[in-house]
């Protein structure tokens, strides 16, 4: 098989192949529960190896760079296996500190993958601090934006908010108070391990209406239930979250087992980014000749994927460009 990412006799637009990117899944990587005749469901996401595999290809990026892309991964994973649809489900971070853009989107089949952009001159005025940089400091002032894109032919569903608070889980709290009127709490992690990059995620939500919940109960007592769940969640650690000989049914069990916890179906997870030639032509099409002789080096434009970081050649006297 011919690297893709190489000029080849197939003509660019119908080269569709998968790049040499490590075809990964992890079966077990989003564990849904919910609490029995309690107003609390929830999702635990332990991306693993795959934390390792989407990260590593961005090792040029600091440390604490990488940190908030994959917290946005995990993130982006538990949100997006709370849904039914069909597309993709992103989390967008735009703002005017080191990191202006920061990205992440799972589909439903559950392919991940994520993008940082850092400037690197604001980026290491914030790392003479002896602290690491918070997801704030990073970011700056700015929005998050959750988007649902279920193809031209939908509705496209997105839900704006500022971006409030120190930390990605605080930001992610503010969006559920303010567009969706949720009562939820956010745990996430990410570090450089042992075994490699890990990240993850556990989201819990109050759930709205009387489906699954104790039709004994008043609102007093699922206030309550409420509560002990966002407390006993609360005592949850990074390096709980990040440990991978700490099963993540062992890891629910340890929080909520006197709760009545109920392990619903696991979701699994990909390396998920869907570049290829035939998609980078398209764009390369959409640029004037001018754009694309100063593009071209030595007869060959490079175009590199943000999201896997693999670089596609392509022949300058190939890509014919707009009038």
């Amino acid at each position: 098989m011919t690297d893709p990412t190489l000029p080849s006799a197939t003509p660019a637009f119908l080269n569709h192949d998968r790049p040499p990117v490590p075809d990964l899944v992890v079966p077990r990587g989003v564990q849904p529960f919910h609490l029995n005749l309690k107003p609390v469901r929830g999702r635990l996401v332990r991306l693993g190896p795959l934390a390792e595999a989407l990260l590593s290809r961005h090792d040029a990026q600091d440390p604490a760079v990488l940190a908030l892309m994959g917290q946005a991964m995990a993130l982006t994973a538990a949100l997006a296996t709370a849904l039914k649809f069909r597309g993709s489900f992103s989390l967008q971070a735009k703002g005017d500190g080191a990191v202006p853009m920061l990205l992440a989107d799972c589909t439903e089949a559950g392919a991940l993958r994520g993008y940082a952009r850092a400037e690197p001159e604001k980026l290491a005025a914030l790392l003479t601090d002896a602290a690491p940089p918070t997801a704030k400091a990073l970011l700056g002032s700015g929005y998050l934006a959750f988007t649902c894109d279920q193809g031209p032919e939908m509705d496209r569903y997105q839900g704006i908010v500022p971006i409030e608070g120190e930390t990605l889980a605080e930001m992610t709290g503010t969006y559920f108070r303010t567009s969706e009127q949720l009562q939820s709490q956010v745990h996430l992690a990410c570090a450089r391990t042992e075994a490699g990059w890990r990240a993850a995620a556990l989201v819990i939500e109050r759930v709205a209406g009387e489906g699954g919940v104790d039709p004994q109960a008043d609102a007093e007592a699922l206030d309550d239930a409420w509560r002990t769940a966002t407390a006993l969640a609360g005592t949850i650690t990074a390096e709980e979250l990040l440990d991978d000989t700490l099963t993540g049914e062992r890891l629910l069990h340890r929080l909520f087992h006197a709760e009545g916890l109920a392990l619903d179906r696991p979701r699994a997870l990909s390396y998920g980014c869907r570049c290829s030639r035939a998609r980078l032509a398209q764009v390369l099409e959409g640029f004037p000749q001018d754009d694309l002789d100063h593009m071209a080096e030595d007869g060959a434009i490079t175009m590199t994927c943000e999201f896997c970081n693999l670089g596609f050649r392509f022949e300058r006297a190939e890509v014919s460009g707009k009038a």
